[in-house]
């Protein structure tokens, strides 16, 4: 038995697990979503009756899982994810889009579907309409799953690293629609900072003048996803959960609708030299302007060939720092929701 089923309801019951990855996957568990837009959530039983208790749900990217890792350790690793989150007492919504409808809570046949279909698209904010009204499937970005998130009332999301404003944006108008969602979704990001192939300083720029708060829990910098320090100061340091859970019910209490960026660095034994990384992506960089790689794949070319540069240790970094994350993730989306039942 799957470990978070959905209610069978009168329009059908699940494909069975050993039916191919690409048929369409029957909605169940459907619930009215929090703004009454009409776009239809597919809740599992496990999140549904977290959220009607108040107790703290975790959102999930499925991005991770079609584009991150290759099969089957994007398997592993989702699973993994997942166990991280409920063992600091929250439950996990690993969030995705099938036939028409926004997944709030994979199962695990779904996940194995996600893990080892293959061109499931990668949806972001500016895609979610159109892959919704097509009725196809769709792995969620950070951008897409905070939509979700919100939608589905979830105020806590998960994710190893950040998108940001790319290396050389004064010219190329490169900047991740990551960014615009924060500006745009009431929900709290955990994440190890934004990927080092990005212009950093610039990234921070931005969300200063967007006026999303950045909070480092428990560190002093600002991490660069893989590295534990970016060697940019972060602008508020908080070591206390409790803290953290007031600070975002301070912002959006104050009138403010955007969301709450919290960073928490690898841990010393899984992170990777700056300098190391750093010399890496000096060279993929200049390899991608060689071969003309641009646009949406840019970032896709450079955290491979960093990974190849560094002798695979980047890319075991990634694996630990979407455990660490979700585990850091799971502990303040249960001390915020010890926060809110305490004002009650």
């Amino acid at each position: 038995m799957e470990r978070h089923g959905r209610r069978p309801r009168d329009h059908g019951a699940r494909a069975p697990a050993d039916q191919d990855a690409e048929l369409p996957r029957q909605p169940t568990g459907e619930r009215v979503n929090q703004h009454g837009s009409g776009i239809p959530l597919d809740f599992s039983e496990e999140v549904s009756e977290a959220l009607q208790a108040g107790n703290p749900v975790v959102g999930l990217e499925s991005n991770v899982i079609t584009h991150g890792l290759p099969y089957p350790n994007n398997l592993s690793a989702a699973k993994q994810v997942e166990e991280a989150v409920r063992s600091s007492g929250s439950v996990p919504a690993t969030i995705g889009i099938d036939s028409g409808r926004i997944i709030i809570g994979m199962s695990d046949t779904d996940i194995e579907r996600f893990a080892s279909a293959s061109g499931i698209p990668k949806v972001s904010s500016r895609d979610l309409p159109v892959i919704l009204a097509q009725g196809g499937m769709g792995a969620t970005t950070v951008a897409s799953s905070l939509v979700c998130a919100e939608l589905a009332g979830i105020p806590f999301f998960s994710s190893a690293g950040i998108g940001g404003v790319h290396r050389d944006a004064e010219t190329t108008m490169d900047i991740s629609s990551d960014l615009i969602q924060f500006t745009r979704s009431k929900v709290a990001v955990v994440c190890a900072g934004a990927k080092n192939i990005l212009d950093l300083k610039l990234t921070m720029e931005y969300l200063e003048t967007h006026c999303v708060p950045l909070i480092s829990y428990q560190s002093d910098d600002f991490p660069a996803f893989y590295c534990a320090s970016s060697g940019i100061r972060s602008p508020h340091r908080i070591d206390d959960e409790e803290v953290i859970a007031r600070v975002v019910e301070n912002h959006w209490a104050t009138g403010s609708n955007s969301s709450v960026l919290i960073t928490t660095p690898p841990r010393e034994e899984d992170a990777v030299d700056r300098d190391e990384a750093e010399a890496a992506v000096a060279a993929a960089l200049a390899d991608a302007e060689k071969e003309g790689i641009r646009g949406n794949a840019i970032t896709k070319y450079l955290m491979r060939a960093v990974d190849k540069l560094t002798g695979g240790r980047t890319g075991e970094a990634n694996m630990a720092v979407l455990i660490s994350t979700a585990e850091v993730g799971g502990r303040l989306a249960a001390a915020h929701a010890k926060h809110l039942r305490a004002a009650l």
